[in-house]
């Protein structure tokens, strides 16, 4: 018996539930990023939080595998697992999610490999309140128009290797080369000043590929974070920041911030 798909958890919330109101919505987001001819990444670090805030940032990317569609075969988006306690990572077992705009296909052959290898489990309840995976989905609809299949990976409690081990088999786990989509947003609660130079910090870890310098307080999906920069170090890719801003920018309490990046990982240029 095929499991019911699942249907979204944060529309309304995180983003707009409107069909029509949500497609303006990302469609504005996407126009305001500037033209790039940066070739396609292997891996791409973008924000989860609700699209007023962090919608801006996540577009950096989006437009990009937008831009690149061609190229686009799979997507494995890993995010961390906030309303559920999880030791490792999960995946679906549901074949399709679905969004406001319609279904998403998941990579069930890819969830399945993880499985059969003892690297995930199976586990709908994980991902079913979820909004780290959810809220990429709206753009991934809209800049992709073939909507290749996606393998969204939760990720609890893990070392930074065993994320990458992970990160590594659900690349080889299908045809073709698949993009790493890593949602986290970074410092929370943090005065704005306090929150940049944190997370000045943070970004410069990613870029210099060194894992263990992203603390527990440095961003809420560390982990899924921790194991693609020790993956990105463990393949000689190179980190570059596309855009960096904070709640504040949005209108948030500067006294209480929440810091948002979208950064790119890619191998050296020849």
């Amino acid at each position: 018996m095929t499991p019911p798909a699942r249907p979204p958890a944060v529309a309304g919330l995180f983003y707009p539930a409107d069909p029509a109101v949500l497609c303006r919505t990302v469609d504005d987001l996407l126009a305001a990023v500037p033209p790039s001819e940066e070739p396609l990444a292997r891996a791409y670090v973008v924000p989860h939080a609700g699209y007023r805030y962090s919608g801006i940032t996540a577009a950096y990317v989006y437009a990009h595998l937008g831009r690149c569609a061609h190229a686009v075969r799979r997507i494995v988006l890993i995010g961390p697992s906030h309303r559920r306690p999880l030791r490792g990572v999960a995946v679906p077992a549901a074949s399709s999610w679905h969004t406001p705009l319609g279904p998403v296909e998941i990579d069930v052959d890819g969830a399945a490999a993880l499985v059969a290898s003892g690297l995930a489990v199976a586990d709908d309840a994980v991902h079913a309140e979820e909004h780290s995976i959810e809220v990429q989905l709206p753009f991934l609809q809209r800049v992709l128009p073939e909507r290749p299949p996606i393998l969204p990976i939760a990720v609890g409690l893990s070392s930074a290797s065993e994320v990458a081990t992970v990160i590594a088999a659900a690349l080889s786990a299908g045809p073709g080369e698949a993009i790493v989509l890593c949602s986290t947003d970074l410092s929370h609660y943090l005065e704005d000043t306090a929150a940049r130079q944190r997370d000045e910090a943070t970004i410069s870890a990613v870029l210099r590929l060194d894992a263990d310098a992203i603390g527990p307080a440095d961003a809420c999906g560390r982990h899924p974070l921790r194991g693609l920069v020790h993956w990105a170090a463990g393949i000689g890719l190179h980190g570059h920041l596309h855009d960096y801003r904070t709640s504040a920018q949005a209108g948030a309490d500067p006294s209480r911030v929440v810091g948002y990046a979208a950064l790119a990982l890619s191998p050296p240029e020849p």
